[in-house]
């Protein structure tokens, strides 16, 4: 059975392929993510068809950052799709603008805080100032929450440092990064297992290439939704 948890990224060449992988999932996954990297292949068509003729849930990952006015225009334009959840850029004014964009709809904004890619020696290259991640991240998420964010996007081990935040009451945090126990790393570099980011204070989880690259995609997703009901996943810190 679905469980709103599990977002599988259809990270897929273009529309065509997330159809089909769609169609392989069937009844068993009930949320995706669609982003860039399919944005010129269909990726809005897919949303939308997978949002009004199969019900499904959809989660726009653009991360969006440019000036508020642009932002805000932008996601009012993508408000229109009535589609679930939207990221953008976890910078304050970023935030700001893209509520302003969402306001006469139900789409929530999602802030980015550090990419689950990135370590500390990429953000040295980025000149981005001296801290450890995990504080880096929580300091960014506290931001974005008293900006007006709906939830984070953030890496399953910094999960519980949010979640601890007095200004997360009430908010999601979504994790990416999320590799099933034996599963291969990929670019990914903060990751976790599915009942370890759920029991650490992630409202959802995020997978992909586990699930995609698998010899039979709806045994992997089956094979996640079931360890999201071990008593470790069933029992979120919150």
């Amino acid at each position: 059975m679905a469980d709103d948890r599990l977002i599988v990224a259809l990270d897929v060449p273009n529309a065509l392929a997330g159809h089909d992988l769609a169609a392989r999932l069937g009844d068993t996954v009930s949320f995706y993510k669609i982003g860039l990297g399919m944005l010129t292949g269909g990726g809005l068509a897919l949303a939308n068809e997978l949002k009004q003729e199969h019900g499904k849930r959809i989660f726009l990952d653009m991360k969006l950052f440019d000036i508020s006015a642009t932002i805000e225009a932008a996601v009012r334009g993508l408000a229109q799709f009535e589609l679930d959840f939207l990221t953008v850029h976890g910078d304050p004014h970023v935030v700001r603008a893209a509520k302003e964009g969402a306001a006469k709809s139900d789409m929530k904004i999602l802030a980015v805080t550090i990419l689950t890619s990135l370590d500390r020696r990429d953000l040295d290259d980025c000149l981005i100032r001296e801290g450890s991640i995990s504080d880096l991240v929580q300091q960014r998420a506290d931001r974005a929450f008293k900006a007006g964010a709906d939830g984070v996007i953030a890496s399953p081990q910094e999960a519980a440092l949010i979640r601890a935040l007095p200004s997360a009451t009430d908010r999601l945090i979504v994790t990416p990064g999320v590799r099933p126990a034996g599963s291969e790393l990929g670019d990914q570099k903060r990751v976790a297992t599915p009942a370890t980011a759920i029991a650490d204070g992630a409202d959802h989880i995020v997978v992909g290439r586990p699930v995609w690259t698998a010899e039979n995609p709806r045994a992997a997703a089956e094979a996640i939704l079931h360890e999201l009901q071990s008593p470790q996943a069933l029992s979120p810190n919150r």
